[in-house]
């Protein structure tokens, strides 16, 4: 199957969710996520973080004579599912591998799930995720002056989340990719609630305030096949990143992906993104 054909599948779901959706763009990059599974090993499984038996992250990469960069993912699953992934499930874990691959150091953590753990465990999760990594990583290659966080879905929920848990982010890590997050700006969906408890409690909860007014490096992305909520809050938080700051924060459209394609195709053929998160952590000061 060619780029365009890729493209074209993707097109014909639409803006849609569901397991059947997840099922069919699994099965658009399965054969190079296999092979790329292959190609990169991973360099440590299971590193405990914390108590809980979902506090587990893999790193991904090889040692070399200078440090190297450390690019921390958090997967999404509406808040109540997903997985580091591994050998045979390729999913997630092809993030660390593609900053492998790229000559960083790839992180790939799990964190814990709802309902058994609601608001805020997941931005508590990411905390001790980035600052467990901060204190091992340089004995695997990689620089701790040189981590960036990167989420999906919830996991960009959970990373914005962490940004405002943490006042004093910016000395932990020295930047952040969300990729199609809900921050605040909409109402929340009913499904959501198993996270954050009631609606009426939600704006309290949001993560609105941190991503809007943070001055860490971000990046910040959507599908162009998006679900209407997402595409809203990416358009919200650039309007409001625009009226607080006088300028928007470095930003992307992905041509040709949806909600589920968006993380799911880092480490395939189509490099567009991972280009910009390169030049990202490139132009970091």
């Amino acid at each position: 199957m060619t780029g365009r054909d890729t493209a074209r599948a993707i097109a014909a779901m639409g803006q849609g969710l569901g397991p059947e959706v997840l099922a069919n763009c699994r099965a658009l990059y399965d054969a190079e996520q296999r092979a790329l599974a292959q190609q990169v090993p991973a360099l440590a499984r299971d590193l405990a973080y914390g108590r809980d038996p979902r506090h587990r992250l893999d790193l991904y990469g090889t040692p070399g004579p200078a440090p190297k960069p450390v690019l921390v993912f958090v997967h999404g699953g509406g808040f109540v599912q997903g997985d580091k992934g591994g050998d045979e499930n390729w999913a997630n874990a092809a993030v660390g591998r593609m900053a492998a691959r790229r000559g960083w150091i790839g992180a790939v953590i799990n964190y814990r799930l709802a309902p058994d753990h609601m608001w805020p465990a997941g931005s508590e999760d990411v905390g001790a995720a980035i600052r467990h990594i901060g204190n091992v990583v340089g004995s695997y290659g990689g620089d701790p002056a040189r981590i960036v966080a990167i989420g999906t879905s919830a996991g960009a929920v959970h990373v914005a989340s962490y940004l405002r848990a943490t006042p004093d982010h910016a000395r932990e890590i020295a930047g952040a990719v969300l990729l199609s997050g809900l921050y605040g700006y909409t109402p929340i969906d009913a499904r959501d609630e198993r996270y954050y408890g009631a609606a009426s409690t939600y704006p309290d909860k949001a993560p609105l305030e941190a991503v809007a007014t943070t001055r860490l490096p971000l990046l910040v992305a959507c599908a162009q096949y998006d679900p209407d909520r997402f595409q809203a809050e990416f358009i919200a938080l650039m309007n409001d990143r625009r009226a607080r700051h006088g300028t928007m924060p470095r930003a992307l459209i992905m041509p040709d992906h949806n909600h589920y394609t968006m993380a799911m195709h880092l480490g395939s053929r189509d490099t567009r993104l991972e280009h910009e998160i390169a030049a990202f952590i490139e132009d970091l000061p």
